[in-house]
Parts: C-alpha cells; sequence; structure tokens
C-alpha cells in the first residue's frame, strides 16, 4: 500500500497488519478504531482491537485469562490444533513451544514470567544504572564520531541502531573489546562507506539470535567456572527468590532478549525523537540553549508514545473463548 493510498483512506478496506504506509502516521486509524468502541474485533485478521484504558488495563494485568504466549507470532501464526473449548489453557501450555520466540521472556505467563523478570530486576540496580549512563554520555560522542567528518548520516543506521545495541551490551557486561563483535553479528555493522564494510558480514549475521544465545552461554559458563567482580558475573550468579541456581540457558534467553527487543524499540524512539526536533524550530532553540533539556524532552516524547500505544494498540491471547476476547498476545 502507497501513501497516496492513504491519502483518503477508507479504514474499513484497510489491513493494519498490512498497512506499513499506515504506521509513519497511525493515530487517524486509532481513532477509526476508537470510534468502533473500547473492544472490537477488526475483519481482516479476526484480532479484537482494544482501546479503551480500562479495558486495555483489564486485559493486560489479566494472566489467568489472557496468555502472553503468541506476543510475536500474533495472528500469522496458527496453533497446530484447534482452539475449543471455554477454558484453553491445556492447550496453551501442550503446544507453546511450537510458536516463534516462545523461549523469550515477553511471551512467558506466570509463574515463569515472574521468576524470570524478577531475575532480570535483580541486575538492573540503581548503581549498575548509573553507571551504564556514564558509558552511554562516552558513547554518545564516540558515535557521532564516525560520521562527522562525512557532513552528513543515516541517523537509523549510523547512530540510533549502533548506540542502542552498544548501550545494552555494556548494560549486560559484554566486554568493550567484543563491542565490535556484537555490531558486525547484530546488525552486519552497516558502515557500508569504509572500504572494507562489505568483508564484516558474521558467519550467522542471518540469525543473531543464535550469536547471542551462545556467545552468553560462553560467558556465564565461564562466570561460574571463575567468578569475578563484574557485571557479567553477577549476571550468571543471579538466584531465584528461592535461592535455587537458574539453567545457563535461561540466562543466556534473558540476555538475548533484551538485545531484540529493547534495541529496535530504543532505536524507533530515537528517530522519532529526531524527526520531531527537525520538525520544531522551538525545540532546535531550546535545545542550544539548553543542552541538557534533551533529556527531559526525549522523556517526555517516549511518555507520550507509550500512552498511545497503551490506549490503542493493547491485544491479548485468551486462555478462556468468547466473542469479544483477541487472538492476538498480551503485550
Amino acid at each position: 500500500m502507497s501513501n497516496q493510498d492513504l491519502d483518503q483512506p477508507d479504514f474499513d478496506q484497510i489491513d493494519f497488519f498490512r498497512a506499513t504506509a499506515l504506521y509513519q502516521d497511525p493515530y487517524p486509524y486509532y481513532e477509526y478504531l476508537r470510534a468502533h468502541g473500547p473492544v472490537w474485533r477488526e475483519p481482516h485478521r479476526g484480532v479484537v482491537m482494544v482501546t479503551g484504558f480500562e479495558e486495555v488495563m483489564s486485559v493486560y494485568n489479566n494472566a489467568e485469562v489472557f496468555s502472553s504466549c503468541n506476543t510475536v507470532a500474533g495472528p500469522w501464526t496458527k496453533f497446530p490444533v484447534p482452539l475449543e473449548g471455554d477454558d484453553i489453557s491445556a492447550i496453551i501450555e501442550e503446544h507453546r513451544d511450537t510458536l516463534p520466540f516462545s523461549d523469550q521472556l515477553p511471551s512467558f505467563d506466570p509463574p515463569k514470567h515472574t521468576e524470570q523478570r524478577g531475575l532480570l530486576m535483580r541486575l538492573i540496580t540503581p548503581k549498575r544504572l548509573k553507571e551504564n549512563e556514564e558509558f552511554m554520555w562516552r558513547l554518545a560522542d564516540r558515535q557521532i564520531d564516525e560520521f562527522i567528518a562525512r557532513g552528513t548520516c543515516e541517523f537509523i543506521r549510523d547512530y540510533a541502531n549502533p548506540f542502542t545495541l552498544l548501550v545494552i551490551a555494556d548494560l549486560l557486561g559484554v566486554p568493550e573489546s567484543e563491542h565490535d563483535a556484537f555490531r558486525q553479528e547484530l546488525q552486519e555493522d552497516k558502515r557500508a562507506h569504509e572500504p572494507d564494510a562489505g568483508e564484516r558480514r558474521g558467519p550467522v549475521s542471518h540469525k543473531p539470535l543464535e550469536f547471542l544465545y551462545d556467545r552468553f552461554t560462553a560467558y556465564i559458563e565461564e562466570c561460574r567456572r571463575s567468578p569475578r567482580a563484574d557485571v557479567m558475573t553477577g549476571l550468571a550468579t543471579a538466584t531465584f527468590t528461592d535461592g535455587s541456581m537458574p539453567p545457563v540457558r535461561d540466562v543466556a534467553l534473558i540476555a538475548a532478549n533484551l538485545f531484540s527487543a529493547g534495541g529496535e524499540t530504543t532505536a524507533r524512539l530515537l528517530g522519532s525523537a529526531m524527526q520531531l526536533i527537525g520538525e520544531r524550530p522551538d525545540l532546535q532553540e531550546l535545545l542550544r540553549a539548553e543542552p541538557t533539556a534533551s533529556r527531559i524532552s526525549s522523556r517526555r516524547h517516549c511518555g507520550s508514545k507509550a500512552r498511545s500505544r497503551a490506549s490503542s494498540d493493547c491485544r491479548g491471547s485468551p486462555r478462556r473463548s468468547g466473542p469479544s476476547t483477541s487472538r492476538r498476545a498480551r503485550t
């Protein structure tokens, strides 16, 4: 679908999950959804679109009724058996592993999700976040140094993507000596303007999660054998609330999820913020006069986008079937 097709759209004919041009400005479509009421099953995929705040929170907070099992698959991947009956919890558990990314934290349900998330939060402490912020300031200058001499850049490719990836790498304690390897494998090191850029493609760049699983499995096993006073050892030796040690693979999956889920979201946020600044001369003047205001600006922008998404784009995969429940995942 072209942008021209959306100049005066007939939303009844638009498949939201295929209308890529719509995603640049989805808010008119969200108004169209809200006009159908707080809960409405759209006709193209049979997905229930939940737009009312109270209804969204009801779905989001009710893990007994709604499952996150298809948070990645959405309407594209079906269960191998029919979803029949008033309670499909047993069907979900039996076939959960057949869904894409079923080993990732967002697709877990309690109590496993609670345990795994708790493991992650034991790492992300105020002290660690402060150290990570100090790294961000150094990285921001270093990233700009890569393209400032050219006088131009493609913001997402040259700045936002590598910046977010390396921030997460630092947060998890990946040694700086290995940051280039992560960039090559996970982003194919897309500095195409450099002479040897075409030679940098990693052997598993088309399967980035395999690279993450393998690399973090090696890190964690080494740190458990020979503990050190560093962040990676803290990740490797963190325990569940009952004091038990999680399997190595579980810890590796949590680390991989931060890269796969957090990186793209943050890069898109940075891109949206940069676009907003480009369209607002008043913000440009403010940031020139008060550079530290960029922290406030980005947080406000993030909060605005988050509220828009929460009120219009939350989906739930029901454990119990019914006429007004969704086939998408609670995110």
